[in-house]
């Protein structure tokens, strides 16, 4: 069985990124800074827990960053556990935030 596949939207008015199904909305905060791009804050509602939504905003953000060829400075615990769970990500991070994630 295939995981669903959820599309995350850039809302650049919140400066975050949503998947929306129906009247739930989950979303990844950002800060654009000027030595990168902090990403503080992901909320996913609880009936939406466990189904990839999480994921879905933590890799549209990260490829989003990469884009703009920005680091980023996860403070989010699930976007640092994301990152160091997926090595493809690890470039990304800025080295101030690397030891605290236990990459090199």
């Amino acid at each position: 069985m295939s995981e669903p596949a959820f599309e995350a939207v850039n809302n650049e008015a919140e400066s975050r990124f949503e998947v929306r199904l129906g009247e739930d909305v989950a979303y990844a905060e950002y800060r654009v800074l000027a030595n990168g791009i902090l990403f503080p804050h992901t909320e996913v509602p609880p009936s939406l827990e466990g189904k990839g939504v999480g994921g879905a905003l933590a890799a549209a953000a990260l490829a989003w960053a990469r884009a703009r060829g920005a680091l980023v400075m996860p403070t989010c615990p699930f976007f640092a556990a994301y990152i160091k769970r997926h090595a493809e990500w690890h470039d990304l991070v800025h080295p101030l935030y690397k030891p605290a994630l236990g990459i090199g």
